[in-house]
């Protein structure tokens, strides 16, 4: 394994306070228990929004704290849940009188200690549960899990509650989102978690992963490897057939790179992606191509679509400063 790293134990400590002074401008670095939170001082009666997860799949969260998207972050160990005691601490730092709203991967880690620190908070508080991922089936026994649509859900109710929409209208936007994103992604390669040393599973060289989750997960099934056009059909088939699309429906299209995907792949994906639909009638009004969930080092990409409304073009099209997506004034 090669890694440029001083050591499993410090790795995340050493990256956590290197992205605060990266970014000193925006957030700030809480080291007791560890979270991020926006630095611009707090809106009095605004919904304070806090996710968290386990690390290595950066830029979500930590880098997707700031104007117009979350409040706070807790990252957790690799791989690894954060804590109560975490999500507690964020939720007070942050908390205005406006209440907290959980924003929670579909996890069983992550859902447990979100519930948790729920059940320890004092303030008003709700949670939108992202489960994005249609390689599973809606009936699966723990429910489908959070993927990349986790960044679509935190941007659109991010800036809903920056103009002052009440927890329960960002609750309920959250959910319509959630409900009207889709995502599934292929791996080419396995991650190797550092404390492990090596790849959390195995491929062959001419095999690939199909409907891989962001940790490792086995998907659907392992292949062998296919064209660009071959892997964008079948992820873009099992996304279209989730969400049935009508004719003339905008939509939302994010190509995701897992952590190790050039941008040049990532981009010919986006161009298949988007003529599938366009040969469907749909209309591709808003896109977003890059690594922002990843899976440390995997190569691999995942594709994303929301059906969009008039509302959710515009709380998207809405400013936001963070660290890794900014736009607008």
């Amino acid at each position: 394994m090669k890694k440029m790293i001083n050591g499993v134990k410090s790795l995340l400590e050493e990256s956590l306070n290197g992205f605060a002074k990266a970014h000193k401008d925006i957030i700030t670095f809480n080291h007791q228990p560890h979270f991020i939170k926006r630095k611009q001082a707090k809106q009095a009666g605004k919904v304070a929004l806090v996710s968290g997860g386990g690390s290595g799949h950066e830029p979500l969260h930590t880098g997707l704290v700031g104007e117009g998207m979350l409040d706070a972050a807790c990252p957790g160990q690799i791989f690894t849940s954060p804590t109560p005691d975490q999500m507690v601490a964020a939720a007070e730092s942050v908390e205005n009188g406006g209440g907290v709203l959980f924003i929670v991967k579909n996890y069983a880690g992550d859902v447990m200690n979100f519930e948790i620190a729920g059940e320890m908070l004092d303030c008003q508080h709700e949670t939108i549960l992202v489960s994005d991922d249609v390689s599973l089936p809606k009936d699966h026994s723990t429910g489908r899990r959070g993927v990349a649509g986790t960044l679509i859900v935190e941007k659109i109710v991010g800036a809903a509650a920056e103009q002052g929409a009440s927890l329960a209208e960002c609750k309920a936007l959250g959910e319509r989102v959630n409900n009207a994103t889709a995502s599934m992604g292929v791996a080419l390669t396995s991650c190797t978690v550092p404390a492990l040393g090596k790849p959390t599973f195995d491929l062959a060289e001419d095999e690939m992963e199909m409907g891989v989750g962001i940790h490792g997960e086995q998907g659907r099934a392992t292949m062998k490897q296919a064209s660009a056009s071959e892997i964008v059909a079948q992820i873009a088939d099992a996304i279209n057939d989730d969400l049935k699309p009508q004719t003339g429906q905008k939509v939302l299209l994010h190509i995701n790179g897992l952590g190790a995907t050039p941008a040049m792949e990532l981009y010919l994906l986006y161009e298949l992606a988007e003529q599938y639909w366009q040969e469907k009638g749909v209309e591709v009004v808003r896109s977003l191509v890059g690594n922002y969930t990843t899976s440390l080092d995997m190569a691999g990409a995942s594709i994303t679509v929301t059906l969009l409304d008039d509302e959710m073009i515009s709380l998207w099209d809405a400013p936001v400063h963070t660290a890794n997506l900014r736009w607008g004034s």
